[in-house]
């Protein structure tokens, strides 16, 4: 049995805000007692996922709690979604329909449990319970929250006062996602920090249907590679779930040293003693930074590959970007004679289209067997040849 004390020193572990910790605490103790798993909720609004591991973040921490030992209820808005959440958005979100949130909810199915323990873990729909309610129960809940109340919501207050309409279905959306809580009886529910006033809600709800108020548990955003945008696949700055182990590891190597420990907090399951250790070292220039990122891309590439596909990640980041020499062990890319070479660049995925490839080599990104290659249009390629772009892609032809 894991102590009450030792379970909250992994819990607050990255966490940017707990309320309240004290009731945590006495969760944590009550639960012991009674010898039964808190009930960890996470509320997914199903509308297209394809997560990175700054979208991990709260999920990661959610599986630190299945090692603790509690149970994670994994709630797919797929009523709510069809709403849409209208947190940060300056006009109402379009609504979903049914075909789309359920496709949706697949896609989430099949990523979460790339992280989570499945055998821990209830997945349910809010349709299960949502769609039950009559109307009286609908004025009853919506009774219990005023308008000025709503209206103090960032996204709400600033549409009111630049008049952009909000429609009276959005106020829904943070009751119906706080409704969620009270019908699993949530202990300890998890979002970001741009979550605050729906999990909030929660807790006021809770409270108002007599029931014991749910711990809120708020993660920080992750920035992305580049050290000051939140990560975001449509900035290029993201590190995938779906990355191969060498790519995981080489961009897990480009974050700046200053963010090592909050990757290491947010980004990993690896134990705070263990983290404050690495932080000290880092303080006192006792070790080199490039050190503890070397360990950190192999933990993140562990974690959603293996322990095997992590050491070959490290040694193919040492063999290629640390002894500046090529891969070994390339699967080859098998092309026709009458394919030119742009065209066989972006066939290889070195680029995403002829102009980018065009671009690439007059700016001199392009390589073949290590040769720079300055004109395009006088490439004659010979079977294992290795074309690299830039520092990170290569391929070996096949004719």
């Amino acid at each position: 049995m894991i102590s009450v004390d030792e379970q909250l020193k992994i819990i607050k572990k990255g966490a940017a805000e707990i309320i309240n910790e004290e009731e945590l605490k006495e969760k944590l103790v009550k639960a012991e007692k009674e010898n039964r798993p808190l009930v960890v909720k996470l509320g997914l609004d199903p509308s297209a996922p394809d997560i990175h591991i700054g979208h991990a973040v709260v999920l990661r921490k959610i599986k630190q709690l299945q090692d603790l030992g509690h149970r994670a209820v994994i709630i797919i808005g797929d009523f709510t979604g069809m709403i849409g959440d209208p947190t940060g958005k300056s006009k109402a979100r379009k609504q979903l329909t049914k075909e789309q949130v359920m496709e949706n909810a697949k896609t989430y199915e099949k990523q979460i449990f790339k992280i989570l323990d499945k055998e821990k873990t209830d997945l349910r729909f809010n349709s299960e319970w949502l769609e039950k309610l009559n109307f009286r129960d609908v004025i009853e809940l919506s009774a219990k929250y005023s308008v000025a109340r709503m209206l103090e919501r960032e996204d709400f207050k600033n549409r009111f006062k630049n008049e952009i309409s909000i429609g009276i279905h959005e106020f829904f959306y943070p009751l119906m996602q706080a409704y969620d809580s009270i019908a699993i009886d949530a202990d300890i529910e998890l979002g970001g920090t741009d979550q605050r006033f729906n999990i909030l809600m929660g807790r006021t709800m809770q409270k108002e249907y007599g029931k014991e108020c749910q711990i809120a548990l708020f993660m920080p955003i992750l920035e992305g590679l580049d050290g000051k945008e939140k990560m975001s696949k449509s900035l290029g700055n993201y590190i995938g779930i779906y990355d191969s182990p060498e790519v995981m590891y080489t961009k897990t190597m480009e974050i700046p040293d200053d963010l090592i420990i909050k990757y290491f907090e947010l980004g990993t399951d690896i134990h705070p003693d263990k983290i404050n250790e690495m932080k000290a070292n880092l303080q006192s220039d006792s070790v080199n930074p490039r050190d503890i990122k070397m360990s950190l891309a192999k933990e993140i590439v562990r974690l959603y590959h293996s322990e095997e596909d992590s050491l070959k990640a490290e040694h193919h980041f040492v063999h290629v970007f640390q002894k500046n020499q090529m891969p070994e062990d390339l699967e080859p890319v098998t092309i026709t004679d009458t394919m030119n070479f742009i065209e066989v660049i972006v066939y290889a995925k070195l680029a995403s289209s002829n102009s980018e490839a065009r671009r690439l080599i007059t700016q001199g990104g392009v390589r073949i067997n290590g040769e720079k290659v300055s004109d395009f249009n006088d490439v004659k390629l010979k079977d294992e040849d290795i074309i690299q772009v830039g520092k990170k892609k290569f391929a070996k032809i096949k004719l």
